[in-house]
């Protein structure tokens, strides 16, 4: 049967398949196609002609038996790889793959053999045609592989919109969700204008509002109701009250027009007045009553700011009260106190043509640096009223301390600065130049009041706004802010340690009493120790008739120097350490060297008297100089010496207030020494005491204890001396 029949015969295949045309082949590849298709054309002719066995080895894909007849009109079937696909298992079709790969291989392997082994050309040709069957099963196995990636995409992106669609939809839903939300949130905290208007309670309203407003069997069970009715209430209450308003107007009106006649017809009587006062004048003066005095006094007071006003009163009372001696004035300039109690309003009217000659002159100055403001912020900060009262306190012998308080007007705070007038002449001592030192007489007049820092905790961040480090740098100009100067001003801060419920003139007339008396008695104990010190600096130890039975008669040690020493000199002494250890000692206090002679033995006294002296006793650390140096910490009887200096108080005070303290302590040192010399055991001879220092003292027994302690206690009136 001749090719054409075949073709004839052939049965028509459509394929639809969405596959990329393949690209042109090669001239090797074209032989084996047309020659694997003619090898197809010939099995399709023998196929329909007799029963086909197929040969061993894989088939081929998509492979049709089809029978027609001789004269049949051919069928036309529709060859669809896509629905092929889906009845397809993946699994066998890559087995297939793995066995046509192997079959490949090995007919490659049969191939090469042949030819190595010169074999016909036949059995190659044959095997080659096998090779183009299986290599067309691994192309259909190929364009099924991709079909399933392309459906397999496919379907993940059909998977991912609807993902995608279902994620739009919650998002939108979560923000409906967000915006009801929103919505009663807004419901919830909405608040009626009625709700900030303070109603009267229920039980009011029901007891005052009548029945018609009210409506009880209404509005006990209806709470919209009765809120209502509460409103209307209200509102009837505020007519009422309006009305009321208006009337008190009017008559405030008529009482001030009866006040005003009533005050033309006092000004009027002013000049009468005057005229009258100035005729009394001498009289006042003859008897002491200086009313013209105390009228123009309360006429500048009324200028004075709160605190200082309220020194001025509460001083004044008890003045008049409780101390004659007492007095206090008022100095400084009032025109400028004036301008500064003055409204706003009426100072700006006087003063915008100076305002404006000070603009034009501005504008020509330089801008001025930053330190230059900064020193003017400083200035303004620490600007003090203008006004100041002077309070002098007198005592029996003639000598007043005056006290100048002053006013910080931005810092809220007081300060006083102090000035001592004698009537005799105080040049004499050296040592008690600190004495009366107005920079230092009042400190701790109150414990721990050293007047160095600004009391009102509100300063500090005054200060650090321009610049100021401490208030200690500016006290010498503008005075000491002692706690106890706020508290005679009526001013209480809260870094005060003992917080107290009065305030004002109470709180300044609580504190008046007790520092009066202490500034008095401050002023008494330093002129008390200047004059001792004037003894002192000449050897000679000032001891009162007073005192004279609290020593023996005749005492042979004599305080040979009294000198002044600072802080830090006292610091460098070698028998005073413990002293500092245990904070005996502050700058604040006064201190002194004493030195004390008999013979070779030379004692050194270093003395802290605190300025509260005599309420604090003077402390005493000593150093002996003889046969070697021996201080309290190395000699038990220099230590005991010390303890009957500083711990004995009661025996060495005198009459009060114990101005004669500091000195008797020194005489009962010198006693001490005498009886120290005369008691220590002689070396060499074995006698009682030294041949430099004769027994003079009568001591009942030397020596007592294992420590060999002294007796250094003086007994009166018997005149021997007993160990304690």
């Amino acid at each position: 049967m001749s090719s054409d029949a075949v073709k004839k015969r052939k049965p028509k295949v459509i394929r639809n398949e969405a596959v990329t045309p393949e690209p042109k082949r090669g001239r090797a590849e074209g032989d084996q196609l047309s020659a694997v298709s003619s090898h197809v054309k010939f099995r399709k002719v023998r196929l329909r002609q007799v029963q086909v066995s197929y040969p061993a080895g894989p088939h081929l894909i998509g492979q049709r038996k089809l029978f027609t007849a001789k004269n049949q009109v051919p069928d036309v079937h529709v060859y669809n790889e896509e629905v092929e696909l889906e009845g397809r298992d993946p699994q066998q079709d890559y087995m297939l793959y793995k066995d046509t790969c192997a079959a490949l291989a090995k007919l490659m392997a049969e191939i090469q053999e042949l030819k190595s082994g010169g074999a016909k050309s036949a059995e190659i040709e044959e095997r080659r045609r096998q090779c183009s069957v299986h290599f067309i099963t691994l192309k259909k196995l190929n364009r099924l592989a991709h079909m399933r990636l392309k459906k397999g995409r496919d379907q993940t992106h059909e998977a991912k919109q609807r993902v995608d669609v279902l994620h739009l939809q919650l998002q939108n839903l979560l923000y409906e969700v967000m915006h009801l939300q929103k919505e009663i949130g807004k419901c919830l905290e909405f608040k009626s204008q009625h709700e900030e208007i303070e109603l009267v309670s229920e039980g009011e309203f029901f007891q005052d509002a009548p029945a018609e407003i009210s409506r009880p069997h209404v509005t006990r069970d209806d709470q919209h109701q009765l809120t209502l009715a509460r409103l209307d209430w209200e509102l009837e209450q505020r007519k009422r009250l309006a009305e009321q308003y208006k009337m008190s107007l009017t008559r405030k009106e008529k009482i001030q027009k009866a006040i005003e006649q009533k005050r033309e017809y006092l000004s009027s009587l002013q000049p009468g007045l005057q005229n009258i006062m100035q005729a009394s004048v001498p009289v006042q003066e003859y008897l002491s009553m200086p009313f013209e005095q105390m009228q123009k006094q309360a006429e500048v007071a009324r200028h004075l700011p709160p605190p200082l006003y309220v020194l001025m009163v509460q001083t004044g009372a008890y003045g008049q009260a409780c101390d004659k001696n007492l007095s206090v004035s008022i100095s400084g300039d009032v025109d400028e106190a004036k301008a500064l109690s003055r409204p706003p309003e009426d100072s700006q009217d006087d003063e915008s043509d100076s305002d404006a000659e000070e603009e034009q002159q501005n504008t020509k100055r330089r801008r001025a640096t930053v330190g230059v403001q900064l020193d003017d912020k400083r200035k303004e900060m620490l600007r003090r009223h203008p006004l100041s009262l002077c309070v002098d306190l007198k005592c029996k012998d003639g000598s007043v301390l005056h006290l100048f308080f002053y006013y910080l007007m931005n810092l809220n705070i007081l300060t006083v600065k102090t000035k001592v007038s004698t009537t005799t002449d105080l040049s004499g001592a050296v040592s008690a130049g600190e004495l009366l030192n107005t920079e230092s007489l009042l400190n701790c007049l109150y414990a721990s009041d050293h007047g160095k820092e600004t009391p009102n905790p509100a300063n500090r961040y005054q200060f650090d706004k321009v610049g100021i480090t401490t208030f200690g740098d500016y006290v010498s100009d503008l005075g000491h802010p002692y706690v106890w100067v706020q508290k005679l001003g009526g001013l209480q801060f809260s870094s005060d340690g003992a917080q107290s419920e009065l305030a004002g003139s109470a709180l300044s007339a609580s504190h008046m009493e007790r520092t009066m008396k202490l500034l008095r008695g401050r002023l008494q104990a330093r002129l008390a120790l200047h004059k001792q010190f004037s003894s002192l600096e000449h050897s000679i130890i000032p001891v009162s008739s007073e005192c004279q039975h609290l020593f023996p008669a005749k005492v042979v040690s004599s305080l040979t120097r009294w000198t002044m020493m600072s802080h830090q000199e006292f610091t460098e002494l070698g028998f005073v350490q413990h002293v500092l250890t245990a904070g005996l000692a502050h700058e604040t206090d006064l201190f002194f060297m004493a030195v004390v002679e008999r013979g070779t033995a030379r004692l050194l006294a270093a003395v802290v008297v605190n300025p509260r002296y005599p309420e604090v006793t003077p402390l005493f650390s000593l150093s002996l100089h003889w046969k070697g140096e021996r201080s309290g910490r190395t000699d038990d009887n220099l230590r005991a010496m010390e303890s009957e200096v500083n711990v004995f108080r009661s025996e060495l005070q005198g009459p009060r207030p114990g101005l004669q303290l500091l000195t008797n302590q020194i005489q009962r040192l010198c006693v001490c020494l005498d009886v120290y010399l005369e008691t220590e055991s002689q070396v060499c001879d074995g006698s009682e005491g030294p041949k430099e220092f004769p027994r003079e003292k009568m001591c009942l027994r030397t020596a007592r204890g294992p420590s060999r302690l002294k007796p250094f206690k003086y007994n009166h009136p018997q005149g021997f001396f007993s160990h304690r």
